[in-house]
């Protein structure tokens, strides 16, 4: 009988190129490689010493004090600062100290300093800008991120940003002297990551942290443009963005109160995903395991451990329909990035002139801010920062092989300041991971009689004093490293 080429066959040929032989039929035992009787015995009696001694994510003691740590009165006072300045239009005043988007920049930086010289110049800052001209900007203007860098003290490369944006607006896009207050959309966001960056300028930090405020939101994401090129052009790895906007508000529009609820949205796909990588993400699946999504689940898992009067609840969605945030830049650039928002948004209090009409009061006034709630907002925030930099980075190069067994072989590169890693797996159709294996500091993983048709995969490493990265899904959907956008064809 003539010999058949197995990878010919069938939708394997649409991937353009084959996966690995599938393990010989056989005795599931035997199937991955053959061993010696006495090697057999040697791994049988290592295993359950090697399982006590893998390393495990344990409850952390600092994350706990973090979040009870903000300050409802600090929070206030930034806001408060903010509102004060009148209008913060892209396109408003940049000379008076008054009034105007320089006004307010030139503040957010002066506090960011303050913040430094408390800890002993802990925090880099500085102000990246680019100018730009587009359909709600008619002039070239410069648009100008303030924007503070807490180096790590091991993996300074490694980056997490927490971001919101400083710049307002009214009904009218291009209205730049009405007085826009802006108070949650997003004195709010800004006011959580200025409370972050004091509260863990006292923390150490593996990994670098960041904390922007951007402008030039309202106008067309200018502000997440300029940071994300800033990122690039300093080889930052950037982990994940956590885009604040909108974030101070429990009351939604029809009338409902929820202080126990926040939205959390996130890209299904990447954003810089290739035709051929969508090919084989179609065939094996990866359509809701983006880095993205699984900053989300951690993220989702930060609360339940930490906050348990706060609900993150996950959003398969990159933004509100049909609306954006400066997180989209990031995504663009080939970053993780998610968007974190209040659970119940009041339209009257969003991009309004200020008026009252039948009995509404419409505008973006501090009035609208729950103060408790803001301050469970900045603290879900502040622990996930906190979590994510002193976890060893999430780990590269991710495969599963399985096709034909009834076993599965989890594999991935070994990632500094990893004392282990943990398997992880769900159902196909389940939103958050199910079940979990600490296997030690090895670089695969045999997950015995859990078939690989039946389930997705997931792979974190683990700290010796039990910090925890986020999941990483297999192959290149689900990879942390940066992912370049294509050039445009010429």
């Amino acid at each position: 009988m003539p010999k058949v080429d197995w990878c010919s066959r069938g939708a394997l040929r649409i991937l353009g190129r084959c996966p690995p032989r599938p393990f010989p039929r056989g005795d599931p035992m035997t199937r991955l490689r053959p061993l010696s009787l006495a090697a057999a015995l040697l791994l049988a009696a290592s295993a359950p010493l090697a399982a006590q001694n893998a390393a495990q994510p344990g409850e952390q003691a600092s994350l706990h004090a973090l979040a009870s740590a903000p300050s409802e009165a600090r929070l206030h006072d930034t806001i408060a600062h903010l509102v004060g300045f009148g209008t913060r239009h892209t396109l408003s005043d940049t000379k008076s100290d008054k009034r105007g988007i320089g006004a307010a920049r030139r503040w957010v930086k002066a506090q960011f300093e303050a913040i430094s010289r408390d800890c002993g110049g802990c925090l880099e800052v500085v102000t990246p800008s680019q100018v730009f001209t587009g359909e709600r900007i008619p002039k070239p203007t410069e648009v100008m991120d303030v924007v503070a860098i807490k180096r790590g003290s091991s993996d300074p490369e490694r980056v997490i940003v927490m971001s919101g944006h400083m710049d307002s607006r009214v009904t009218d896009i291009m209205n730049a002297t009405s007085d826009a207050p802006g108070a949650n959309d997003d004195a709010s966001g800004v006011a959580a990551l200025m409370e972050a960056a004091r509260l863990l300028s006292k923390q150490d930090n593996r990994a670098t942290v960041v904390f922007a405020a951007l402008s030039g939101e309202e106008q067309g994401l200018y502000g997440g443009k300029v940071l994300a090129d800033y990122a690039v052009a300093h080889g930052w790895k950037v982990e994940a963005d956590l885009n604040n906007d909108i974030v101070g508000n429990s009351r939604g529009q029809n009338g409902v109160l929820d202080n126990t609820t926040v939205r959390v949205f996130s890209e299904g796909t990447r954003s810089t995903e290739t035709a051929k990588q969508a090919r084989i993400r179609n065939y094996f699946g990866g359509e809701v395991d983006s880095p993205s999504r699984n900053v989300a689940r951690y993220m989702a898992s930060i609360a339940d451990q930490y906050l348990p009067d706060l609900r993150v609840r996950m959003i398969y969605r990159t933004d509100r329909y049909g609306r954006g945030g400066d997180q989209v830049e990031f995504l663009k650039a080939g970053y993780p990035a998610i968007r974190v928002s209040e659970g119940h948004e009041d339209y009257t209090r969003q991009h309004q002139d200020l008026r009252t009409e039948h009995g509404i009061h419409y505008g973006d006034t501090i009035d609208g801010i729950d103060f408790r709630y803001l301050a469970r907002v900045t603290a879900l925030n502040t622990v996930t920062m906190a979590a994510m930099a002193n976890a060893p980075a999430p780990p590269s190069g991710v495969k599963t092989e399985g096709a034909l067994a009834t076993d599965t072989t989890v594999s991935w590169n070994r990632v500094p300041g990893a004392a282990g890693y943990r398997v992880h797996w769900r159902d196909t159709t389940a939103p958050r991971w199910q079940y979990a294996r600490a296997v030690g500091d090895v670089d695969h993983a045999v997950i015995r009689d859990v078939v690989i048709d039946d389930w997705f995969f997931g792979v974190s490493s683990v700290s010796a004093d039990g910090y925890e990265s986020p999941v990483v899904f297999p192959g290149a959907a689900g990879s942390f490293e940066r992912q370049a956008p294509e050039a445009p064809a010429k």
